[in-house]
């Protein structure tokens, strides 16, 4: 890792922990149990927005993300047991918590988005599937500490530049991001898709 990467993760790190939600999830979740689980999306890119725009952590943020994955059982029964155990855990916590099986994804996604999607393979290749560079962005927290993952880099979230990722996104759903995302945080840019 680079100089200046390691400074932009650990700049990243200050941002998503000034949060008291982040730090609250990041801290508990790993009692769950799950294989593999990643706080993502708006938790982390916009805490990141915040910082750079001098905002409060946590402003703007509708709901915190997080992805796990378990491919043994895809049942929606299953996962909802997983929310409900996190529902308890976090239950203390002032705010919208939302925590998704991404082994699932495929079995919804084409009605909910209008296109297909593959099933995943990974909590992270849902993160990298994200419908811009600067989304695909994820905190988790191990025995080895806390781990950041950015498949695209960290230098589009610092600097508050959206590109599209079409990976898998309609482009309908990266220019509502981009025109919800910009009323939030008037410094982003977006490159038309």
């Amino acid at each position: 890792m680079t100089t200046q990467a390691a400074q932009l993760e650990t700049a990243l790190l200050d941002a998503v922990l000034a949060d008291p939600v982040c730090a609250a999830v990041l801290e508990r979740v790993p009692a769950l149990g799950l294989g593999e689980w990643w706080l993502t999306a708006g938790a982390i890119f916009q805490n990141v927005w915040n910082s750079v725009e001098g905002r409060p952590a946590g402003y703007g943020i509708k709901d915190y993300d997080v992805f796990y994955y378990d491919d043994s059982d895809l049942s929606w029964e299953a996962e909802d047991t997983v929310i409900r155990a996190a529902g308890d855990l976090l239950g203390d916590v002032p705010a919208t918590i939302e925590v998704r099986n991404e082994a699932r994804v495929h079995l919804w996604y084409a009605e909910k988005f209008g296109t297909p999607a593959l099933p995943f393979t990974s909590a992270t290749d849902a993160v990298d599937a994200f419908a811009s560079t600067a989304c695909c962005v994820a905190v988790t927290r191990d025995d080895s500490g806390l781990r950041v993952y950015a498949p695209f880099g960290l230098e589009d979230v610092f600097a508050m530049r959206m590109r599209p990722n079409r990976r898998l996104a309609p482009r309908q759903v990266y220019e509502d991001k981009a025109a919800q995302y910009s009323a939030r945080w008037p410094t982003l840019s977006h490159e038309p898709w």
